[in-house]
């Protein structure tokens, strides 16, 4: 599913990170678990008490089948978008600009479930998400609403990218010999030992660069790792 941007009226950038169809469809399914649950409670418990196939049995079961009836709508305005399905797989219902959707926005996509996924058992719902390109069911493209993932995602080059002054300039041109793994992994363990303030780690780590690079320095171990970080950084974003 393709991500897009989005242009505020204050000329504010927005990604949505739209959720993954899969996503989506396993979040629904733990709803629904939820619901058949909460059935087979209310069975058992009115079996319990001994009420038999009457019609006003009929009628009980009609009157606690509202929750169920109501789930969704419910859920999303309680938890600001979400239902327990998508709380556990992070994601959300949002505004196509990102703002927060309205008791309105939520009510019109629980109005337009019964086309999207209770007449046709989901395949409209799947069709036209497929299709749109922004996370949008039909009753999404009514409400101006989609549904986004919430789980970031990091690659290898956000563990290593800094920000670096544009005059900035290296002192050790061997970093180079380095690879990308090398740094992330550098970086990882010096940030921790610095947090921890594990001295032994820091010294390991210098042992360990000076003897892969072959660089001579007398700066102290914090400056020097903090150094030859900056200087990869620099020489890769030269690339």
């Amino acid at each position: 599913m393709d991500n897009f941007r989005i242009e505020t009226a204050q000329n504010v950038t927005i990604q949505q990170n739209v959720a993954p169809v899969s996503i989506r469809i396993w979040a629904f399914m733990i709803d629904v678990f939820i619901m058949v649950g909460y059935y087979i409670i209310i069975y058992l418990i009115l079996n319990s008490l001994g009420f038999k196939e009457t019609d006003s049995l009929i009628v009980i079961y009609s009157l606690l089948s509202l929750p169920v009836f109501f789930y969704s709508l419910f859920f999303e305005t309680l938890m600001n978008g979400q239902t327990p399905g998508k709380y556990l797989n992070n994601i959300r219902v949002t505004k196509i600009d990102g703002s927060k959707p309205t008791f309105g926005s939520y009510l019109i996509r629980w109005v337009l479930r019964l086309i999207d996924i209770s007449l046709a058992s989901g395949s409209v719902a799947l069709l036209t998400i497929l299709l749109n390109g922004k996370g949008q069911r039909l009753g999404d493209l009514a409400a101006n609403t989609t549904v986004i993932s919430e789980k970031k995602t990091i690659s290898l080059s956000d563990t290593l990218n800094m920000d670096i002054a544009n005059d900035y300039k290296p002192t050790f041109p061997q970093v180079t010999v380095l690879s990308d793994k090398d740094i992330q992994t550098i970086k990882e363990l010096y940030l921790k030992a610095k947090r921890k303030r594990d001295h032994k780690i820091i010294m390991k780590l210098y042992a360990k660069i000076v003897d892969l690079t072959g660089i001579k320095t007398d700066l102290k171990p914090t400056t020097f790792i903090d150094t030859v970080i900056k200087d990869y950084n620099y020489f890769t974003q030269q690339m």
